[in-house]
């Protein structure tokens, strides 16, 4: 018996981003599937800080966290400011949060 799924192909295909777009997006997703970067997030979760402070805060040369926050800048994933010399790295903005939240959660449910 053959299915017919003209349907459901049809829908599909019309709501598929493009190669473009998906590309995009697990461009995105692989910056999460690094341990430092997604600690660094995670962290500024929590708070702002300069760049001493993650340093610090993950055991790293600030030069190391230094290139890891460009990454993460360059994907629009940390914002920052300057205060006098110092330069501060904060969550982007909500989508950031979210994105952490969610994979957070997702996380402890499948722990439970």
């Amino acid at each position: 018996m053959k299915h017919d799924h003209e349907g459901i192909l049809k829908r599909v295909r019309y709501d598929l981003p493009t190669d473009e777009v998906l590309t995009d997006l697990s461009s995105l997703f692989k910056l999460f599937g690094d341990t430092t970067r997604t600690k660094i997030l995670f962290s500024l979760f929590e708070s702002e800080m300069c760049v001493c402070a993650i340093a610090e805060l993950m055991g790293m040369t600030q030069s190391a966290i230094s290139h890891q926050l460009k990454v993460l800048k360059d994907a629009n994933l940390v914002g920052f400011r300057r205060e006098g010399k110092t330069v501060y790295y904060f969550l982007a903005d909500d989508h950031v949060c979210k994105i952490i939240i969610s994979g957070f959660e997702h996380l402890l449910e499948e722990r439970k």
